[in-house]
């Protein structure tokens, strides 16, 4: 399985039960790919949907998502493969001036 862990940013997006506010939140999810991995995510944090994929399934601007320590290259189309051991980190990205 997939490990999949989401910055304490993200934790506004969760139930209360889910994690302490302001902790990453690690979970080992099933998924041979990165959206099938993410679609796990969403099935236990159904709120969390909106706020990392837009309407068409790509990862939003505002959002970084990192595999194996390396940036997503497509977000548009983030159904890259992942290994039993993948680390994928989600992320609020910074922007600005």
């Amino acid at each position: 399985m997939a490990r999949v862990v989401l910055a304490s940013a993200l934790s506004r997006w969760l139930p209360a039960s889910a994690g302490r506010p302001s902790r990453e939140i690690a979970l080992d999810v099933p998924g041979a790919r990165l959206d099938e991995a993410l679609d796990a995510v969403f099935a236990r944090y159904p709120n969390l949907r909106g706020y990392v994929l837009d309407e068409h399934g790509g990862v939003r601007h505002h959002v970084a998502v990192f595999v194996d320590g390396t940036a997503v290259a497509d977000k548009r189309r983030p159904n890259q493969a992942l290994s039993e051991r993948s680390e994928i980190y989600v992320m609020q990205a910074l922007s600005g001036g």
